[in-house]
């Protein structure tokens, strides 16, 4: 890995944990994000720094920035500029998954830059967590290489759609799950699941999004297991591609329609198709799990800080008198 050699001036940090140093890593990454980091300022250095980010979307208006309604994106953002006294379009705040309104996340990554580097990511990651919403966690922070992009170097995202499939609705689940009252046959699930599995057009299971740029409707889905919950694993996702699918599978598990049904829509590639049968499951049930990423780019650079996974805190000494 190459390096600019830059003389950067301290500058103020909520945390202290702020260094001054000579060396930071050039970024090389590719598309939007590269012209992002580098573009604040061409002779300054960029280190680049990964966010392993949970949140309950219940009260939000998805990921994607807005401030009002509130997004995911537009509160993380404001927890950073606080903290790094830095203006949005430096820190080029990037994210992984534009999960859509009422979506859950358990493994969201984002990416963010700065052009000093960090002591220890501990400080920051304190800081962060104490001006965030109780629904709103950063779970790691570590340094990320130049080439590293949320977006970008994703290899597949891990989703699940939890469904509570019973009678009466468990109260502390209506956040989170989706109530069927009607018993589901698992075995037909499974088996018009298989028939998502591989590279399809996806045309008929997209919805149109004013805001969305035109995208490869052609995706590649590696898994797709119906067990107490649906979890699909893929290279990417349209616009509320899983919530279409997962409409269509609990409409097979009503046995309203066979599973060789799926195939035969898929082939039309038309929305009003799936229309016919199923409208998109409610977000609330689900929730991105994980994001897999290509390894070299996982890698941690030299001359960073390590990985800050939050910090225990300890009683040393009681400080009420015993009585």
């Amino acid at each position: 890995m190459s390096y600019a050699v830059v003389r950067l001036p301290a500058l103020p940090n909520l945390n202290g944990s702020l260094s001054s140093t000579t060396s930071g890593s050039q970024n090389k990454g590719g598309g939007e994000d590269a012209a992002n980091c580098v573009g604040m300022n061409p002779t300054v250095a960029a280190f680049k720094w990964r966010l392993l980010i949970a949140y309950d979307g219940t009260h939000y208006s998805g990921w994607q920035y807005q401030q009002s309604p509130p997004t995911i994106q537009c509160i993380l953002e404001k927890a950073l500029i606080h903290v790094t006294k830095l203006e949005r379009k430096d820190l080029s705040l990037v994210g992984a998954s534009r999960t859509d309104a009422g979506v859950h996340a358990l493994g969201q990554v984002a990416h963010f830059v700065t052009p000093f580097n960090y002591d220890s990511l501990d400080s920051i990651h304190a800081a962060l967590n104490g001006l965030l919403p109780a629904d709103i966690r950063v779970r790691e922070i570590s340094p990320a290489v130049p080439e590293f992009h949320a977006r970008f170097s994703t290899e597949s995202k891990i989703y699940h759609y939890k469904i509570y499939n019973d009678t009466v609705m468990d109260p502390f689940l209506r956040h989170y799950a989706y109530h069927s009252a009607y018993k589901l046959n698992a075995t037909a699930m499974r088996e018009a699941a298989k028939h998502f599995i591989g590279k399809h057009n996806f045309s008929a299971f997209v919805n149109a999004s004013h805001n969305d740029r035109v995208r490869d409707p052609v995706k590649n889905i590696l898994s797709f297991d119906v067990n107490e919950m649906l979890e699909v694993e893929g290279t990417g996702f349209l616009y509320r591609q899983v919530r279409n699918m997962v409409a269509l599978l609990l409409q097979i598990g009503k046995e309203a329609i066979p599973p060789d049904i799926v195939p035969m829509i898929l082939a039309t590639q038309d929305r009003k198709e799936l229309a016919k049968y199923a409208l998109s499951a409610p977000p609330h049930g689900l929730c991105l799990v994980s994001i897999k990423y290509n390894e070299q780019h996982l890698r941690l650079p030299s001359d960073c800080p390590l990985t800050s996974f939050g910090r225990h805190h300890t009683v040393r000494k009681c400080k009420l008198p015993f009585y």
